[in-house]
This record gives structure tokens, C-alpha cells and sequence, in this order.
């Protein structure tokens, strides 16, 4: 059954700022009834700009998560969500997100000069979010930390830390203390993050069998429920569309 109340969209970046950014989407609630999703985990760290009938106009950060959780959409609640990569939150988001590991924090209403009025035209806030993230890219970067993460994503998860290390040639020791200044978690942890996110898009097709590096079946399961709290069987078959992610990949 497919929730005709919830909708949602979501577009690829600008190439200007996709070293930072992996999605810019919306979402709506536009039922008089709470609707309930599930978060999972996918490796990216959310901006929220939201407003619904119950709650004023707020902007919140949402920091990574390493588990499911069930969360309620209050009736008419209209988003527009920023969907950063992690080397984001050096140079864009200017802090650390390791105190919000699994949780968010509440951002000034002013931030970014977004009002709740921008939240009703999707284009107009996908435009003022990428000039500021293109204002706000620093001129130089560590050109070790953006191979990293290109080759994370590259290898959806699957190469080792050492392997890694060496193609981005920087030590292991230095890239894990910054990952657990930075976000709160090993490089490891997030590498296992993105392979459970890259078996996602198999699941959304129908493919209930490991297509990555798991050792079997059982520990394909067994990751699955891990991050998602459901079987692959019962996370394809996404009732009511819980599983917002999964939707958005299977509308791909």
C-alpha cells in the first residue's frame, strides 16, 4: 500500500556543490494524521528546514545515524532537507556533529536566511541553499580528505581502512581521529554504513541476496536488520512507505 498523503521529492546537487552535497528534497504530510517513518541509516548528515500545523517554522541538524529508529510526522508538515556527505561538515557546516551522533540539534529559525514561506516553493529554496553552500566553500581544501571520501563512496563501504589509507595517503590513525572528532564514529563503523546503504538500492530492485563482500547470506541478514530492524523480505515490501529512503530509491 502506497501512502498517497506523504510526498516527496528528491534532485541531485548542483555539480558546483556535489563534493559537499549528496540530495536537496522535500517532503509534505499533507494528511490530518501523524505519519509514521522510520530513519535508517545512510550516512549523511541532514539539514532540515520544516514547518507543520503544530510547530513553527525551525531548522534543525540531524547528525548520523548507526541505527533504526521510528519517528512521527506531525499532520501538514512541509520540509526542505539538505543532504550533506561528511566532509560538509568541516567546511560548510563549520562544527563537529559528534555530540549528535543518533540525535539532531536545533539550529537559529535565521539560519541561512530561509523562511517558512521558501518551504512552499521547492526550486526557490533549492537555489538560495546551493549560492550559500557555493558562498561558503572555502577556497582551499585538504585534497587528502576529499579522495577519501570519493573513494568511500566509489567502493560503496567495501575498501579497507588500510587500502584507503594508502590511496589517499593518509595515515589510519589520523583519518579515525578525525572521523571520531568530526561525527562521532569510526571510519569503519561509517564504511559499514554505506555498504548497508549500497545493499539498499539491490533491495529496492527485489534482490534479497547479498550482491556485495558479506560472507553469507546470514550475515547479509543479519546487517540488515541490524540497521533497518527488519528483514530484507520485510524492508522490500516498505508498507505505507516507512522506509522513506527505500521509497526514494525505488522511485529512481
Amino acid at each position: 500500500m502506497v501512502d498517497h498523503d506523504f510526498q516527496f521529492h528528491f534532485i541531485e546537487p548542483d555539480e558546483s556543490i556535489s563534493d559537499f552535497v549528496e540530495n536537496l528534497g522535500t517532503f509534505y504530510n499533507q494528511s490530518q494524521e501523524a505519519k509514521e517513518v522510520v530513519i535508517i541509516p545512510d550516512g549523511r548528515i541532514d539539514l532540515f528546514f520544516m514547518q507543520s500545523s503544530t510547530h513553527s517554522f525551525q531548522v534543525a541538524l540531524i547528525g548520523l545515524e548507526t541505527y533504526s529508529e521510528q519517528r512521527l510526522i506531525p499532520p501538514f508538515t512541509r520540509a526542505f532537507v539538505v543532504s550533506f556527505k561528511p566532509i560538509a561538515v568541516e567546511y560548510i557546516l563549520d562544527t563537529s556533529i559528534a555530540d549528535v551522533l543518533n540525535s539532531a540539534k536545533d539550529l537559529p529559525v535565521d539560519f541561512w536566511n530561509f523562511q517558512a514561506d521558501d518551504l512552499q516553493n521547492f526550486e526557490l529554496c533549492c537555489a538560495k541553499a546551493t549560492q550559500k553552500i557555493k558562498e561558503l566553500i572555502p577556497k582551499k581544501t585538504d585534497d587528502r580528505k576529499l579522495k577519501l571520501f570519493e573513494l568511500l563512496y566509489a567502493s560503496k563501504g567495501e575498501m579497507t581502512v588500510y587500502k584507503l589509507s594508502e590511496k589517499a595517503g593518509w595515515s589510519s590513525r589520523q583519518i579515525n581521529r578525525y572521523f571520531t572528532k568530526q561525527l562521532g564514529l569510526s571510519l569503519k563503523a561509517y564504511s559499514t554504513i554505506l555498504r548497508f546503504r549500497a545493499s539498499l538500492e539491490h533491495i529496492a530492485k527485489g534482490k534479497l541476496f547479498p550482491e556485495l563482500n558479506y560472507t553469507d547470506q546470514n550475515h547479509f541478514i543479519k546487517e540488515v536488520k541490524k540497521f533497518s530492524g527488519v528483514a530484507p523480505k520485510e524492508l522490500s515490501k516498505n508498507k505505507n512507505d516507512r522506509f522513506v529512503l527505500l521509497s526514494v530509491l525505488k522511485g529512481k
